[in-house]
């Protein structure tokens, strides 16, 4: 059993930056693959970046202002958002998967889920 727990959420106006991290304990980190997903306000949550053994893997919108990364010593895996939008206003969720397919963008895929840090855009 993986336990997940993100922090480095906050209010940032736009333009700005945040880092989100993702500390995983329990189980051998480096055998799953890595996931941020995002839920704003009535809308459904949605895919942001996989990364798996090292290939990262970004929702075309989020490609290059959003940069996922790993550090496998440290159990961490984290979200560096640039040029943050108003519309980037979400809670962001951290998600782990066993390693197997490459890519996965679908929430099936992730059994193990974080809390969730929310995330505040101001224009």
């Amino acid at each position: 059993q993986l336990q997940l727990v993100e922090s480095g959420g906050g209010l940032v106006q736009a333009g700005g930056s945040l880092r989100l991290s993702c500390a995983v304990s329990g189980g051998t980190f480096s055998n799953y693959y890595m996931g941020w997903f995002r839920q704003a306000p009535g809308k459904e949550r949605e895919f942001v970046a996989q990364i798996n053994r090292g290939n990262t893997y970004y929702v075309d919108s989020m490609k290059g202002r959003f940069t996922i990364s790993r550090d496998d010593a440290k159990r961490t895996v984290y979200l560096q958002m640039n040029s943050l939008k108003p519309e980037d206003t979400a809670v962001y969720y951290c998600a782990a998967r066993w390693r197997g397919t490459l890519v996965a963008v679908n929430e099936e895929s992730y059994s193990y889920w974080g809390q969730g840090t929310q995330v505040t855009v101001s224009s």
